[in-house]
This record gives structure tokens, sequence and C-alpha cells, in this order.
């Protein structure tokens, strides 16, 4: 079955997957601990949306559209306990890590592609 917006969440994440890197690039000069951190967070995010989009965009029988609704909302419940798992091995697991570098990388990682791609999407 065809997905209508699988090529958009393909772009997405390739997106967030070369912004995450390259600002874990941009942040080397402030030290290894700041670049790991951006690392952890962009990793994060980008684990997170690939995560859902996978379990959201499995193929799914259009005669249940309650069962989509119910599978939303479970990949989005899924999407935040992984995101506090990950952040939570993060904090315990490595000692340097560099909170303020963790979250802007998350937030960062999950706004500007989206923008990116809403803004390409109105151009066409």
């Amino acid at each position: 079955m065809q997905r209508p917006n699988a090529p958009q969440v393909g772009s997405i994440l390739g997106l967030q997957l070369i912004i995450g890197l390259s600002l874990a690039v941009i942040t080397l000069p402030f030290g290894s601990p700041v670049a790991i951190s951006v690392l952890v967070g962009a990793g994060t995010c980008w684990l997170a949306n690939t995560g859902l989009a996978a379990w959201i965009l499995r193929a799914y029988r259009a005669q249940a559209p309650e069962r989509l609704v119910a599978r939303f909302y479970l990949a989005e419940l899924g999407k935040l306990v992984l995101v506090l798992a990950l952040f939570a091995a993060a904090w315990t697991f490595y000692s340097e890590l560099n909170i303020p570098a963790v979250l802007v990388a998350y937030v960062l990682v999950q706004v500007i592609p989206t923008l990116i791609v809403a803004q390409g999407d109105r151009m066409m």
C-alpha cells in the first residue's frame, strides 16, 4: 500500500540526521563533552521520530480508522517513553553531559527540518 506522506516523512528524517550531525561538528570547538551532548540530543530526537514514523506508517486497514487513531496515540506515548529513557540513560552513563546542549540540539533537530519541508511544500 502506498503511504502518501512517507516521502515527506523520509525527507524530514533525513534532514534531522544531517542537521544533528552538522550541529555536532559545529560544536566541536566547544569541546567534546558539548559535541557529545549535542549528539545525544540530536540522536534522541532522530531515533524517537524514526520509531514514531515506522510505527505510524506501517500498513493498516482503512476499514478500521479507530485503530489508526489508537496507533497514533500509542506511537506518541512510545516516543515520549523512548525520549525519557534515552535522556535518563545519557544522564546516568555520561558524567559530562551538558543539559542545555542536549535540549537545544533536541529542539533544533525537531523543529528546523519540519519548517524546511513545510516551506518547500508551500512553494510548490
